[in-house]
């Protein structure tokens, strides 16, 4: 399998944890996946980044977070694993999944009427470790538009 990982652009911070409060056993993968967006949508405009949407859903795919970053039009997929047993949260970005990606951007780019000229590119923030101590690593430009 083949990656566009670009290892320049990292940037890894530890951030608050979420409260153990919201999490139970009767809890669903899709609230904890709702807090951690929630989490990344506040590291993100704590870095100046501009949130335009978050879940953009279409038949092509689904986009976690769509935002500006100075000139640039970024699609963000946000990945949590507690542990990099089995590659973790970046390797589970595959091939496949980058092709999804690439399509829901091209349909919410047609959508909105934005040019093949305008900046853009597809960007990685992979969660690790448990819910007290939380890693963000924000991989700018992971993968390329031709994956």
């Amino acid at each position: 399998m083949v990656f566009f990982f670009n290892p320049k652009s990292k940037s890894k911070t530890k951030i608050k944890p979420i409260s153990p409060d919201l999490f139970n056993q009767t809890s669903s993968k899709r609230d904890l996946g709702d807090a951690l967006e929630k989490q990344t949508v506040d590291y993100l405009e704590q870095r100046g980044v501009t949130i335009l949407q978050r879940n953009y859903l279409c038949k092509m795919g689904e986009i976690d977070i769509i935002a500006q970053d100075k000139q640039n039009l970024v699609f963000i997929e946000v990945r949590y694993r507690r542990s990099d047993h089995f590659g973790g949260a970046l390797a589970s970005v595959n091939l496949k999944k980058q092709r999804r990606l690439i399509r829901a951007a091209s349909h919410y780019m047609q959508k909105c009427n934005i040019t093949n000229k305008t900046a853009s590119r597809f960007d990685v923030i992979a969660i690790s470790g448990n819910l007290n101590q939380l890693e963000f690593n924000w991989i700018k430009a992971a993968f390329l538009a031709s994956a």
